[in-house]
């Protein structure tokens, strides 16, 4: 089995960590919490990174910092809350302060998405960037476009029965994906009027499907589910159907999982969870043959005794196996990856 070293342990947030999301040009991670800040931190070296705190942004928001995503040319970073809001942060060039050369970037807030009635859970921007993504606990998916300083609401869908958990979009088209407290996945594209429909459900979870991550060539989804078990789904035209499951591998729900790049074949697929465990699987598949996860790598008690909320692989060329995670401990920590 490989191995795992954790670089860094970054304090700072004052109450749970809910999300981490690293920035998909520039050398940044940002974290969200309870405590209402988001933190984001810039690293320099590629052997032996060194990790730096940047900002820490001040959201506005009434209530906790559920979740984060950055726009794909990394411009634009989206907030969004318990308040039900969604906030779109810019990068503004800080004034250079001679007393402290250390001084980071400003982000300023440029604009304030309201629509959906309650909990925002999870927002992410399509692979163009034209697109905003955002469910909430009130059932509800909304999608947006997203102008320079502006936005539209596109479609309001309306097709889970509970509290929709996560959205995830696909890496090379413009489709969309949703899980549910009511144990599904919904998949839906848009039209040449630009609404969006369903096109399939995906049912074969038996609880919560927590989280969702798509294969960086886009043939396969990655979700997690309280049922304990990870499923992995191929696509056939409109169709996705279970292909392999990954089961007793954790304890306790299974909150995030990530699909990252690896070094090589199909990847590497991350799970973090509420015992305390973070997992790491290299993802083959030879022609004509099933897809094979590997395990190669399990770090336990990763936040002492805390749960796992979420884990991310960074995408930027030279640290594709460098993962980060955040937990109830309210640390952000970054690990390096090593196979066997």
């Amino acid at each position: 089995m490989g191995s795992v070293e954790q670089i860094v342990q970054l304090h700072g947030h004052t109450d749970k960590a809910w999300q981490l999301a690293w920035n998909p040009v520039e050398p940044l991670v940002a974290s969200c919490s309870t405590d209402k800040t988001v933190r984001l931190y810039s690293y320099t070296g590629l052997v032996h990174p060194k990790f730096t705190l940047s900002t820490s942004i001040s959201t506005g928001h009434t209530k906790t910092v559920r979740t984060i995503a950055w726009s794909p040319d990394g411009k634009l970073l989206a907030t969004g809350s318990f308040d039900s809001s969604v906030i779109l942060w810019e990068k503004q060039p800080a004034e250079e302060d001679k007393d402290d050369p250390s001084t980071g970037d400003d982000w300023d807030s440029i604009t304030r998405i309201e629509g959906p009635e309650s909990e925002c859970k999870c927002v992410a921007f399509s692979r163009s960037g034209e697109y905003l993504a955002t469910c909430s606990r009130d059932k509800t998916v909304w999608v947006f476009s997203v102008y320079p300083d502006d936005y539209e609401v596109s479609s309001v869908l309306m097709e889970h029965t509970q509290d929709v958990k996560c959205v995830a979009w696909h890496p090379k088209e413009d489709i969309l994906a949703s899980s549910s407290y009511d144990d599904t996945i919904k998949l839906y594209h848009d039209d040449r009027d630009d609404e969006w429909y369903p096109f399939a459900t995906l049912t074969d979870h038996a609880s919560t499907v927590w989280c969702m991550s798509f294969s960086p060539c886009g043939n396969y989804l990655a979700s997690s589910s309280d049922d304990l078990t990870i499923r992995l789904w191929e696509r056939h035209d409109d169709e996705w159907h279970t292909i392999k499951v990954l089961n007793g591998t954790h304890e306790r729900s299974i909150y995030s999982v990530s699909w990252g790049r690896g070094r090589g074949g199909l990847g590497w697929l991350a799970s973090g969870a509420g015992d305390g465990r973070i997992n790491v699987w290299e993802m083959t598949r030879q022609p004509q043959e099933p897809i094979e996860a590997r395990l190669i790598t399990t770090q336990e008690n990763s936040h002492g005794v805390s749960d796992v909320n979420a884990v991310a692989w960074c995408r930027r060329d030279g640290y594709t196996d460098m993962l980060g995670s955040v937990g109830d401990d309210g640390c952000l920590r970054i690990w390096r990856i090593t196979p066997d």
